[in-house]
């Protein structure tokens, strides 16, 4: 045994050096595959505009009170001081908007807010009213009611860098603390693009440092309590350990990058590893009980569970390679690196662990108590199998006919939990200051015209109009409330021409005036595209979910369409991103549950020799996510980015117990000529304690999983426990009638070695 035990930890630790060599990846737009439509449309748009990577920090006096000397000098202060962040590019807040305004034929252009502290009350107040009733500003750098005000900082960030994101972020939330410092009576909150980015990271982390711990305990005390011995349960666990390091290391040797999706693999390998071990381990205790050497028992065990233990790491592997279908690069590497762990902990548990159960001086204390239960169940279920076929029926109608209830909807603010500082800080924003959720538009001018033009203006001014009409929409900005603004300017300030000039040189000499005026930093590149080819909108939303936002984009389409044809933008943006990938993720992971559902039952089928069995035994595996969808639906009603992948990952999970029933079953049947009842009260009885361990140990798995700060990874994971939770039920009270009902005596296929001996 020493030679197999020290080969196999070698290979393990050999490929666990490739752990050094694992990046990690916090931004966004890993979601997103490289020919992503929406994503191709949002880096176009930001060739055109420049980086929208940002801090956007909030400052809020906390009597409410904005427009007095304090509070605006805590912004200008605060505004002062960000250009100096790393990698920021452009600051822009209350403070320092380019207010305009007209001095007989000359058109001034200056700071809102200078010198605060230098400007009486009634100034203050004055200039108040002018940012509230400015289009540009109003909903995005100070709130309606004058209360809180914004500071928004552009990055131009190294996206693949997490330290870059990660130092800029921890300087922004230094600066913020600086400032309440000097001025007590603000409070300064922060969130953006760059924040949410760096919030991936720190809930990856806040997992890691967690959920992984935890789970270990988890195994470690429910190993030792089947088991009855610290060293077995001790031996079990390096197992799995094992595996993690081998399928982190491989990941690292292959170029795979973790990700805030990917961060929940240990975990996954943690309890899915852990089923191989605990039926070797159960079939050897119990032949050493039964009074076997210690050499032979191990012997057997392997044996007998080589095929059953062989068949499940399969179908748990084919299950999650299928991830590779879905629309969300990140599941494809979560699914890859839990396959390569599923792998390494089946080489273990056939090598690594029966070598260090023969080495370990462990007796350990298997629970008959436990097996005499699954006996009296395996009988009760026999004598039962008519009301229990008969009536789980309705039971499964009924709950199936739930999933309905689930639409497909999301919103990505709430991936993180309230321990996340990002969640909470950008809610406080939300409510007070801004949206989160937009869409950014690029509309073309004229062939041969720029975007001065008065028919064009005409259409960007009556689009934005449109928006600002619709109830979801928090601010608009576009290039037409300058120009009328300027136009106003000029006309001394005569409420008559605030609309776009109607003259074509007019409105080109305005934007030239206005743009020559301005200090450096502060252009108007954000806003018009090169060559005035073109220019921005955004339109800001209140809170919303991804359906909402797939149907303003959708209505936005149709305006323009009927009323613009010549302004022809998709519209884009990050929420919109998200908003599509979860729609797409869901059509796309149909066809990967199908080509799972297909491998499995083929490896079914050809393992048990059976094909009838194979077949019925699909019933009990396909019902539990069926069911789990539909008291999801119940309960939650949504389904996000995560949950198009639990059907095809937990087919491949929940197949495992009913491999090693069916094998137990035709062992009984083939090998012992047991007639069908008593080979399937006896197959329950035998393999029954594993069966419900295992099932245990990934139930409390993935609930552990479910407490994750990740809300993708922790709904996956309830949801998954949900349906292998039901997935027991079914294998232990609807696939036994299942099979008497298939398998009749004359029908009986010819003698086979293909199971376990529990």
């Amino acid at each position: 045994p020493w030679p197999t035990l020290l080969l196999s930890l070698a290979a393990a630790l050999l490929l666990a050096t490739g752990v050094g060599r694992l990046g990690f990846t916090a931004n966004y737009r890993i979601f997103f595959a490289p020919d992503d439509p929406e994503l191709r449309a949002y880096e176009a748009l930001e060739r055109t505009y420049g980086p929208s990577d940002n801090c956007l920090f909030c400052i809020a006096p906390k009597d409410g009170r904005l427009f007095r000397p304090r509070p605006l000098e805590a912004v200008a202060e605060l505004t002062a001081e960000a250009w100096e962040l790393p990698h920021a590019v452009r600051v822009d807040s209350l403070t320092n908007d380019q207010h305009s305004y007209a001095r007989g034929d000359d058109l001034v252009v200056e700071d809102l807010f200078a010198d605060p502290a230098s400007l009486t009350q009634a100034e203050l107040a004055r200039r108040g009213r002018i940012a509230r009733a400015d289009p540009l500003i109003a909903g995005r750098l100070v709130d309606p009611g004058g209360t809180v005000a914004g500071v928004n900082v552009l990055l131009d960030l190294d996206r693949d860098d997490a330290g870059a994101v990660a130092s800029t972020v921890e300087a922004a939330r230094a600066l913020a603390r600086r400032i309440e410092a000097r001025y007590p009576e603000v409070r300064v909150h922060l969130t953006g693009i760059a924040v949410m980015n760096h919030a991936f990271q720190e809930a990856s982390r806040a997992d890691m440092e967690t959920l992984f711990p935890a789970m270990g305990a988890v195994l470690f005390l429910g190993l030792a309590w089947l088991v009855g011995s610290l060293a077995a349960a001790a031996a079990t666990l390096a197992v799995v350990l094992l595996a993690v390091a081998a399928a982190l290391g491989a990941a690292g040797w292959l170029g795979i990058a973790l990700s805030p999706a990917t961060a929940a693999t240990p975990i996954l390998i943690l309890t899915l590893g852990i089923a191989d071990s605990v039926h070797l381990l159960a079939t050897a205790l119990r032949l050493l009980e039964a009074g076997r050497e210690r050499r032979a028992a191990v012997a057997e065990a392997l044996e007998v569970n080589l095929q059953p233990v062989t068949l499940t790491s399969l179908t748990t592997a084919v299950g999650f390679l299928c991830m590779n279908f879905s629309d969300v690069p990140p599941f494809h590497d979560l699914g890859n690196i839990v396959a390569m762990g599923v792998a390494a902990a089946w080489g273990l548990s056939l090598t690594f662990l029966p070598a260090a159960v023969v080495l370990l001086p462990f007796a350990g204390r298997p629970r008959a108590a436990g097996r005499r239960a699954m006996g009296r169940l395996g009988a009760w279920v026999v004598r039962h199998r008519r009301p229990l076929l008969l009536g789980a029926g309705p039971v499964v109608l009924a709950c199936s006919a739930l999933a309905p209830l689930n639409q497909l909807d999301d919103q990505f603010l709430t991936y993180f939990d309230r321990a996340i500082p990002f969640r909470t800080e950008t809610e406080f924003v939300l409510r007070h200051l801004t949206g989160l959720y937009q869409i950014e538009y690029s509309l073309a001018a004229p062939a041969g015209s720029d975007v001065t033009d008065p028919a064009y203006l005409r259409q960007v001014a009556a689009f934005a109009h449109w928006w600002r009409g619709r109830p979801r929409v928090l601010h608009v900005a576009a290039l037409s409330d300058l120009l009328a603004r300027l136009n106003r300017n000029m006309h001394g300030e005569d409420p008559a021409y605030d609309r776009v000039p109607g003259d074509h040189d007019l409105a080109a000499q305005y934007l030239l005036l206005y743009e020559l005026s301005l200090p450096p930093g502060l252009d108007l590149s954000p806003l018009v595209a090169p060559g005035r080819s073109a220019s921005r909108m955004v339109v800001t939303f209140r809170d919303l979910t991804s359906r909402q936002l797939r149907d303003e984009a959708r209505a936005g389409r149709r305006w323009l369409a009927r009323h613009a044809p010549g302004l022809a933008s998709h519209g884009a943006g990050p929420s919109l991103m998200f908003a599509h990938v979860t729609l797409k993720n869901i059509h796309a992971m149909l066809a990967g549950t199908a080509v799972a559902l297909a491998v499995i039952s083929a490896c079914l089928v050809a393992a048990l020799r059976s094909w009838r069995i194979g077949l019925a035994s699909l019933l009990p595996n396909v019902v539990p996510a069926a069911m789990g969808f539909g008291l999801w639906g119940l309960a939650s009603g949504r389904i996000g980015m995560a949950l198009a992948v639990v059907a095809s990952m937990t087919l491949g999970i929940v197949v495992d117990d009913t491999i090693h029933i069916l094998s137990r079953y035709l062992r009984n049947r083939r090998d012992r000529g047991l007639d069908p009842e008593a080979a399937v009260a006896a197959a329950v009885a035998s393999v029954g304690v594993a069966v419900v361990t295992t099932s245990v140990i990934l139930v409390a798995g993935f609930a552990v999983l479910a407490t994750s700060h990740f809300r993708v990874n922790a709904e996956m994971g309830a949801l998954s426990a949900l349906v292998i939770a039901i997935a027991l039920a079914a294998d232990l009270l609807l696939l036994p009638p299942l099979v008497l009902a298939v398998d009749r005596p004359a029908a009986a296929a010819p003698r086979a070695a293909a199971a376990e001996e529990g």
